[in-house]
C-alpha cells in the first residue's frame, strides 16, 4: 500500500514548463544564446538522437519539482529530437544533458553562478561552459571520473562531445565547427541561404533561357525543312 501511495503521489506532481524568468537580460546575452543554439542545431541537424534545447527547464529527479534548472543551451546525446515542454530526465532514459552553456549577464550574481556549477556537477553534466561577453571571458569544466575539473587553458580547447573549438584570441569568443567553419549569426546564416537561393534561381533562369534558345533553333531548322532530331 505504501508503494501504491508513493506512485500516486509522484503521478500527481506538476512539473511547470516555465520558471517565470526571462530568457535573457539584454540583447547581447540573447544574441549569444541564439548563436550557440542555432549553430549546434545546424551541426547536429542530421543526427536523429541529439537533442539541442535553449532555455528549457531540466528536471533531473522524479518526484521533486523544486530540483530544476533552465540552462541557456544544453545538448543531450542519446535522445530523439522533438518538442518538449520541459526535459524530465526519467522520461528520457535517465540521460542527463552532457553539454551545457551559460551566458553571463550583469544581473547574474556570483552566488547564483556557483549554485549552477554545483548543480551541473551534481547531476552528471560532462561539459559546462560559461561565457561572459562583456569581458570576453570563457570558463569551462569537464568531467573527470566523478567530478568537474577546470579546463585550463580553455583557448583552443576542443569539446570532447561536440568537437567544436573555442578561440579567445580576438575581441570576442569564436567557435569553430569540426570542419573548421566558424559559427555564424542567424543573420549570416540567413544571408548565406539567400545567396544559395539566388544562385539556384539564376541557374534555373539560365537553364530556361538555354531551353528557349534551343527551341527557337529547332523551330528555325524545321522551317528550313531540316529535322532537328536528325542533325548530328
Amino acid at each position: 500500500m505504501v508503494t501504491q501511495l508513493e506512485s500516486t503521489t509522484k503521478a500527481d506532481i506538476i512539473y511547470p514548463d516555465s520558471d517565470g524568468k526571462p530568457m535573457s537580460d539584454n540583447t547581447k546575452q540573447f544574441r549569444w544564446i541564439t548563436v550557440i543554439y542555432y549553430n549546434l542545431e545546424w551541426l547536429f541537424a542530421n543526427v536523429l538522437d541529439v537533442f539541442v534545447a535553449g532555455d528549457l527547464l531540466w528536471y533531473p529527479v522524479e518526484g521533486n519539482n523544486n530540483i530544476r534548472i533552465g540552462p541557456d543551451v544544453m545538448v543531450i546525446f542519446g535522445v530523439p529530437k522533438g518538442d518538449r515542454g520541459s526535459y524530465m530526465q526519467w522520461k528520457e532514459g535517465n540521460i542527463p544533458p552532457q553539454v551545457v552553456f551559460e551566458i553571463l549577464s550583469p544581473g547574474n550574481t556570483q552566488t547564483e553562478m556557483n549554485k549552477k556549477l554545483v548543480f551541473y556537477d551534481r547531476y552528471g553534466v560532462e561539459e559546462y561552459y560559461l561565457y561572459d561577453p562583456d569581458k570576453n571571458d570563457l570558463s569551462g569544466w569537464v568531467r573527470s571520473s566523478e567530478r568537474f575539473d577546470v579546463i585550463d587553458p580553455v583557448h583552443n580547447w576542443v569539446s570532447p562531445r561536440l568537437k567544436i573549438r573555442f578561440d579567445l584570441s580576438g575581441n570576442e569568443l569564436l567557435m569553430y565547427r569540426p570542419n573548421g567553419e566558424p559559427f555564424a549569426s542567424y543573420l549570416e546564416i540567413s544571408r548565406r541561404l539567400e545567396e544559395v537561393l539566388q544562385r539556384a534561381e539564376q541557374a534555373e533562369q539560365r537553364a530556361e533561357e538555354e531551353r528557349q534558345r534551343a527551341e527557337r533553333l529547332a523551330q528555325r531548322l524545321r522551317e528550313l525543312g531540316i529535322d532537328p532530331e536528325r542533325v548530328d
